[in-house]
């Protein structure tokens, strides 16, 4: 939907060609094979008024790359919800850590 306001925005404008050729530069790569086994992280704590983000592997430039853990400061009244891969057809896909 974003993406159709921006035409229309663009095409408002007389930029199409300029625009369409930045799109066309852009080009996603998603991995085809699973992560890595998460690594063994010794989490410092407990600490108060802060939940721990487990470390994960981050997929950068064709490979994945181990991304340490780090603390989230808690949202009250909400939940922390890790991090996780998800396998999407042939590839996969991160989804984010959120509060929920």
């Amino acid at each position: 939907m974003k993406l159709a306001v921006l035409l229309k925005t663009v095409c408002a404008t007389g930029a199409l060609l300029a625009a369409s050729s930045a799109f066309a530069r852009v080009v996603i790569v998603e991995p085809t094979a699973p992560p890595p086994p998460p690594r063994v992280e010794v989490v410092p704590g407990p600490r108060a008024g802060y939940v721990w983000d487990a470390g994960h592997w981050r997929w950068d430039h064709g490979g994945y790359v181990w991304m340490p853990g780090h603390w989230q400061p808690v949202h009250v009244g909400y939940r922390w919800i890790p991090g996780h891969w998800v396998a999407r057809g042939p590839n996969w896909h991160w989804v984010p850590g959120h509060w929920a």
